[in-house]
């Protein structure tokens, strides 16, 4: 079956040849190191797609200038690009070391689209290195920040990322959905696709290609292999390209289309720009197995021995391949009339396959001899051999039970866990709401209101509406945030200074002062925290520790633990809690008020440290004079997880 090699129907309106020679031309007479600095970094993002060998020479000048010069932005773009050629020359530990790099920068001085754009691309290195659990926690992130600085773009490659994942465990519909939607929004992008966009639109299509293959969909797959081709060619694209044509061809071989496959293998064997040997030798090795089909014996053995020579210099140990190979030589054997040959053959084959378990290789090594000696007339080492492939026959099908109810597994054991998240979440929304009725000490609305009520019947009226406008304001507030799970800090914070600021005019009538101080590391207004969390440690700090003071203090404190988790310190200078709890035997509606406030937060407080793996999350420490022992105060440290702040 013929499969016509369709142009994309992509429009690459991008001439990148033209502006890398004209980059060239003006790298060759630039001598002033500063602006060779910005001829680099720009041509180093072209060679990093186009000249895997250019791009590192580039790089290793750029390195030698920066060490001179403080240029943060090109510095950060310098590991960006080392670490992406990296990733194309294969040499995973180094690209992951270069992203970790790009990452630290990024989180120090980037914006949200740098630090989700790092995290995409480092989370693409590690599903190269099948650490995919990690892959997730970084996608995470990367939609964590685009949650609140939504972009289509780096959506798109979030999805790309995420299709491969669901690829891996064989959630081929997931990954389908996950691809196409990716390359629509890739395509729908208003502004002019860049390099990298290109990147990921062959990244999709050879997902796609994948996918089909594995469900032996050639057509489809061959479609989506030459989608990737024609980008590539278009573009310059060489580094991945073997790969590409290794594909194609392994598509067409697979539709008997023997012309063009060979076609495509020899395009995998002569790619100028690509290191992959391990493309070429799976090249070499597919060549040959034409060549045997063709009768050109000569010629296959030839291929043969390139492909051996490729793989052991890739991996001395690729028993897989070496298996695969000894298997095709004995079969060329065979149809020369070499019996001991072919049977020696089939015995190396049988060797490398036995070390790695191919149970399905070594079933198919057992058939072939059985085949050999039932046509020689040889019925009873016929007889014999079949019963061994039947044995391992069986083997291959156990192994492949087992492999897919190990994925059921995973399968099963991430879905468990996406609805154990979803459950905490909904038992700490039904918890929020029963904290926010429980919430605002009706002590503290009466006396509030009272006070109000004694500016009006003074004639206060100037009074009178200034705390009344603050006081509706924070009703509506509490009202507001009761439909809301997550705010951001920066919300958290006005309202504990618009509670603070009542309490301390209407309630304390200026005898108590409050401070809030936040780390300048931390940005309040796109980080996200369960809504009105500290809210009842302060209030606890009012009632049971400043009450009964003329000059009471409140200190609350935020500064970042780590990239989850906001550690917040609520100190005042009460009576401390021994104190407070001799208070507490005489008056029970302190006690019922600190059951209904700071309970029912600290079990929200657990729900949501579950599902992130926490450990302690409040202590209480009280504040003693280190010489009489007498209690001075109690300090209250909260440990708050970051959310994802809920976009309306």
């Amino acid at each position: 079956m013929y499969i016509k090699e369709e142009h994309s129907d992509m429009n690459i309106g991008i001439s990148p040849q033209d502006e890398i020679r004209q980059l060239e031309h003006q790298l060759e007479t630039q001598r002033d190191e500063r602006q060779r600095l910005i001829l680099l970094d720009r041509l180093s993002y072209h060679y990093s797609f186009t000249n895997l060998t250019g791009a590192q020479s580039l790089l290793a000048e750029q390195q030698r200038l920066l060490r001179h010069y403080d240029f943060p932005d090109l510095l950060l773009n310098y590991h960006r690009y080392s670490a992406f050629v990296h990733n194309q020359l294969y040499q995973f530990a180094e690209a992951a070391q270069g992203y970790r790099k790009v990452i630290e920068l990024v989180e120090e001085r980037g914006d949200v689209q740098q630090q989700a754009s790092a995290y995409i691309q480092y989370a693409g290195i590690l599903i190269n290195e099948n650490q995919m659990d990690l892959a997730v926690d970084y996608l995470d992130k990367s939609r964590k920040l685009l949650k609140f600085f939504p972009d289509q773009r780096l959506d798109a490659w979030i999805k790309c990322r995420e299709g491969y994942i669901d690829l891996h465990y064989a959630n081929y519909s997931n990954a389908i959905e996950a691809f196409l939607e990716a390359s629509n929004q890739i395509q729908g992008l208003e502004a002019e696709l860049q390099f990298m966009d290109y990147y990921f639109l062959t990244l999709i299509q050879s997902g796609l290609g994948k996918v089909f293959e594995r469900n032996n969909e050639w057509e489809k797959s061959v479609r989506a292999y030459l989608k990737v081709v024609n980008m590539c060619e278009k573009l310059g694209m060489n580094s991945r390209l073997s790969w590409h044509y290794l594909n194609v061809g392994s598509g067409f071989m697979a539709l008997n289309d023997e012309e063009s496959a060979e076609r495509y293998f020899r395009k995998a064997i002569n790619t100028e720009n690509d290191i992959s040997r391990l493309a070429r030798a799976s090249a070499y090795a597919n060549l040959g197995y034409i060549k045997f089909q063709k009768k050109q014996y000569d010629q296959s053995l030839d291929l043969y021995d390139k492909a051996e020579s490729l793989f052991k210099e890739v991996k001395a140990d690729d028993y897989y391949n070496f298996s695969n190979i000894e298997r095709w030589r004995a079969h060329l054997y065979l149809e020369l009339g070499e019996t001991d040959e072919a049977m020696d053959h089939f015995v190396e084959a049988y060797n490398h396959a036995k070390k790695v378990e191919d149970y399905k290789q070594i079933s198919g090594i057992y058939r072939d001899i059985a085949s050999f000696h039932a046509d020689i007339g040889d019925y009873k080492s016929a007889y014999e051999y079949q019963v061994l492939h039947d044995r391992f026959a069986e083997r291959y099908i156990e192994q492949v039970n087992s492999r897919k109810l190990m994925e059921l597994e995973i399968k099963y054991e991430a879905e468990q866990k996406k609805r154990e998240t979803e459950l905490l979440q909904l038992k700490a929304t039904r918890l929020q709401l029963k904290a926010l009725r429980a919430q605002m000490n009706p002590h503290f609305m009466y006396n509030a209101l009272n006070a109000i009520q004694h500016y009006i019947t003074s004639n206060e009226i100037k009074n009178a509406a200034k705390y009344l406008a603050k006081f509706a304001q924070l009703m509506r507030q509490s009202l507001e945030y009761s439909e809301l799970e997550i705010i951001s800090l920066e919300k958290e914070i006005e309202f504990l200074k618009d509670y603070l600021t009542i309490n301390q005019k209407l309630r304390f009538e200026d005898l108590l002062d409050f401070e809030i101080e936040v780390d300048d590391e931390i940005e309040d207004d796109i980080l996200g925290v369960p809504t009105m969390i500290v809210q009842p440690y302060v209030e606890n700090a009012i009632e049971h520790g400043l009450r009964s003071r003329k000059n009471g203090h409140i200190l609350i404190s935020f500064s970042m633990i780590d990239d989850h988790t906001i550690l917040c310190v609520v100190e005042d200078n009460g009576i401390g809690r021994e104190a407070a709890r001799r208070l507490q035997e005489n008056d029970p509606s302190i006690q019922e008020h600190k059951s209904r406030g700071t309970s029912i937060t600290e079990k929200r407080l657990k729900l949501l440290h579950q599902s992130k793996g926490a450990g302690v999350f409040v202590k209480t420490l009280d504040l003693k004079d280190p010489i009489t022992g007498t209690g001075k105060g109690t300090r209250v440290e909260i440990k708050i997880p970051i959310v994802e702040i809920q976009i309306k």
